[in-house]
């Protein structure tokens, strides 16, 4: 991937394991992607992140944060969506300990941006349900074979398709027209803006409460959000 990036891999106590590149074993597991600057990205410290008007899973009083940083474009996050997202929020969502919010970090190329964008606009439009409907489709008609990633196959027709399999004739129509007004361009700015703050050099990654996280376990994860919980009692 462009940038520089590499893979790494998270996994669970319950089989899910850490493994570097493509994932070429039927094993579940967090694929994330960094750069040989990872010293940029300061573990010991806690951002202060404004989450208005971010799409999230979960309760809106859960008291932790967590933000998964990712590109529709990029393989290793559709493996995440597909098999450790669910892990994520069976374990950490559904029991009201986090909420898990969605932020783009789009670099891989035009269409990671395409994408994003058109994703905010449903956001926009139609609210968190079918943002997240529309969200797991795209990890899923995502390309299997590698020599996708880098061409533009995510055009607004595409897109478009897309939202049509989850939203009406006429919420489609909003979207597409808050698209083509470019009303979503300033929301997908913010999250590239934090990534820039941040310093984040792969996705997916994970931010627990502004800090970043660098567990090699969906236990490390749950303690690093306990902790956090406990922090503000």
């Amino acid at each position: 991937m462009s940038k520089s990036k590499k893979s790494s891999n998270l996994a669970s106590s319950k089989l899910v394991f850490w493994i570097i590149g493509v994932i070429a074993v039927c094993i579940i597991g967090f694929l994330f992607l960094g750069n040989h600057q990872k010293s940029d990205t300061n573990s010991n410290s806690k951002e202060t992140i404004d989450y208005t008007s971010q799409p999230y899973l979960g309760e809106e009083t859960a008291p932790v944060s967590i933000i998964e940083f990712g590109d529709y474009k990029c393989p290793n996050c559709k493996n995440f969506a597909e098999n450790v997202i669910p892990l994520i929020q069976q374990d950490l969502v559904d029991t009201g300990k986090a909420k898990l919010y969605f932020l783009n970090d789009s670099f891989i190329n035009t269409d990671s941006t395409r994408a994003a964008k058109f994703a905010e606009s449903v956001y926009q439009e139609l609210g968190n349900k079918t943002f997240w409907k529309f969200h797991d489709l795209l990890y899923k008609k995502q390309p299997e074979d590698s020599k996708y990633e880098k061409m533009d196959i995510y055009d607004e027709k595409f897109l478009t398709d897309t939202l049509k399999e989850v939203a009406s004739s006429s919420d489609v129509a909003k979207v597409v027209r808050n698209f083509n007004e470019k009303k979503s361009d300033d929301a997908w700015q913010r999250d590239m803006d934090l990534v820039k703050k941040l310093g984040v050099t792969g996705t997916p990654t994970l931010y627990v409460d502004g800090k970043v996280f660098e567990g090699k376990s969906l236990d490390d994860l749950t303690k690093m959000v306990d902790k956090a919980a406990k922090a503000k009692e």
